[in-house]
């Protein structure tokens, strides 16, 4: 969000108000580029937190930005959302069901909980 030219230092600028106001960690949603998580993680004074999902780095390459958490944030509702629409739209206009065929098999989802 914002004027792009002025949106690192401006997530710089609030991170350090957050610091000094006691938070113990950031978190910074919205960022994929590796050389700005770089900067970030640099000159961030506590654990710097990432939303993640399509187009962002893979954890072990977040991980040796010196990333501290990943968080999914509503990614995988919104995949899930994605797939319940494609599925409804092709049983509604072809009468078939092809896209659900990534479906996780039945004892996989028995043994979690």
């Amino acid at each position: 969000m914002g004027d792009p030219a002025s949106r690192l230092a401006e997530t710089l600028t609030r991170a350090v108000a957050y610091v000094e106001a006691g938070a113990d960690g950031i978190f910074v949603p919205g960022v994929v580029d590796p050389a700005v998580i770089e900067v970030l993680v640099q000159r961030i004074e506590a654990p710097v937190n990432v939303m993640v999902g399509p187009g962002a780095p893979s954890v072990r390459a977040l991980a040796d930005l010196g990333v501290a958490r990943i968080s999914l944030g509503g990614a995988i509702a919104i995949a899930s959302y994605g797939l319940v629409s494609r599925a409804a739209s092709e049983v509604l206009t072809e009468g078939t069901y092809e896209s659900l065929s990534g479906d996780a098999p039945a004892a996989d989802l028995n043994a979690v909980g």
